[in-house]
Parts: structure tokens; sequence; C-alpha cells
């Protein structure tokens, strides 16, 4: 089952890459494992997924400690993060997804024992339920990021709303794109910001011909039937 989802969605990146005439290899799948335990997490291993993604702390580490034998496995924490359990994690993890406040970038700086890749994750859509960067803040939060040597801001992130038509979705994402090439141009070094975090299972290939370089997605991998 896993196998043939993931056959499926790799010739959806495909169509959409060569809608826009993108390069597949643009394109990080990254797998949400946290609705699967260890034992599914390792078959999509061993189908050859190397980017894990998990929403919790404590979900991460027991995975990663379940599959410790695998050394080409790059993890992503996806969830937001609190500042309390950023000395749990921070070292155990590839990429941060959720970085939304200087407060939260001040404890990682803290605690990190090298250079973390962060996406600061921005609210385009405006949702009050969402967490993020307001767009208009995002310049000023970049700057406020530049004494802290350990957060590197590989890029950005956002999630469009669940019951949102296309064209919403479309905006959404078209807005983060445009968003990150106003940072990418500024030429920091600390933030370099080449990638884009954006589009999940149902919405990943509207993600990628908007300019995605990371899809997050978990429930098409594990669907039944």
């Amino acid at each position: 089952m896993i196998a043939e989802n993931l056959h499926k969605i790799e010739q959806e990146i495909q169509e959409s890459c060569a809608l826009v005439s993108r390069n597949r290899q643009e394109i990080t799948m990254v797998a949400v494992t946290k609705s699967v335990d260890s034992i599914t997490a390792n078959e999509l291993v061993e189908l050859g997924v190397t980017d894990l993604a998990e929403n919790r702390v404590n979900k991460l580490l027991e995975k990663k400690q379940s599959l410790s034998h695998y050394q080409q496995i790059k993890w992503h924490l996806i969830g937001n993060l609190q500042r309390r359990k950023v000395k749990l994690i921070i070292n155990e993890i590839d990429y941060f997804h959720a970085l939304d406040s200087l407060r939260l970038a001040q404890e990682i700086q803290k605690r990190a024992e090298h250079q973390i890749n962060c996406f600061i994750e921005v609210n385009v859509s405006g949702e009050e339920s969402k967490h993020g960067v307001k767009p208009e803040e995002l310049q000023s939060f970049v700057k406020g990021l530049e004494d802290l040597d350990k957060i590197h801001v590989v890029g950005l992130m956002t999630m469009a709303p669940y019951e949102a038509s296309q064209q919403e979705v479309r905006a959404v994402f078209s807005t983060l794109k445009q968003l990150q090439e106003s940072v990418k141009e500024q030429n920091l070094q600390y933030a370099p910001c080449t990638e884009l975090s954006m589009g999940m299972s149902q919405d990943f290939k509207t993600a990628i011909e908007e300019g995605a370089t990371f899809v997050r997605i978990g429930t098409a991998l594990f669907r039944k039937g």
C-alpha cells in the first residue's frame, strides 16, 4: 500500500514540475510520520524516503531512536516548538520548519551546538488559529536574527487554509514565494532564504507550481485503498 501511494505521489510531483518547467531534483518530499509507528516509518525508509518529519518533540525523539540504524535519515521538526523543549530537540534535527518568534530564536541560539537550518513560519492567510510571523513584519524579524550565529534561515514556511478554494490556496503560496524572493535578494549570509516549505497532501501540487522546494506529505502516503 505505502509503495503504491509513494509511486502515485512521485508521479504527481513529476507532473506538477513538468507543468511549470521545473526540475524534479528541486523538490524534497518530506514524509510526515506523526500518524504512524516506527515500523511503518521503517518501511518508508526501505523504499528510499530519507526525509522524515514529526510535529511533536517526544515523537521525533522516539522515532529517531527506533530508526538510529539508518544514518541517511534527515529529521524535520515541523510543529511549533515551546521554548522549554528546545534543549531536548534542537541538536537532534536537521531542519526546523516553524521559527516564529525572536524569543524562540534566542533560546535556540543558547542551546544549539551547531548552526540550525530554520524555516521562518509566516502566517500568510492571517488565520488566528495559526502561528507565524505576519508578512508585513517579516523583514524586521529577519533583521532581528542577524547576531544569532546558530540560526541559518534556509527559507520560509506556511500552511494554506484547510478548507479554501484552489484559488485562495494558490494566492497564499504565491505570496510566500514573493516574500521569500524579497529576503533572498538581500544576499544575507545568515539568511540565504532559497527554500520554500509549503504544500501538504491536499495541496502539494499547487505548492510545487508556485515554487515549493519542500513538500510535507503524510495522509496521502498512508491512506488505504
